[in-house]
């Protein structure tokens, strides 16, 4: 079983992609003080959740919003 993530993490890791577009789980973690190896583990439980994010080539994490089907 995997661990669990917290809410307010998820919620944190995302406004922190929405203000610096780009960023690499890195520098997502060193701006929240969490471990990397947290926001990387973290990263499959976003869409989950609804919060949605595209990688570049480089490792960058961009915010993506999905359209709502009519």
């Amino acid at each position: 079983m995997g661990r669990r993530v917290r809410q307010e993490h998820l919620e944190a890791i995302w406004k922190t992609v929405r203000e610096h577009p780009g960023a690499r789980p890195a520098e997502i973690a060193s701006r929240l003080g969490l471990p990397r190896s947290q926001v990387t583990r973290s990263l499959p439980a976003m869409d989950e959740h609804g919060l949605y994010l595209s990688e570049d080539e480089r490792g960058g994490l961009w915010p993506f919003w999905r359209r709502k089907k009519r």
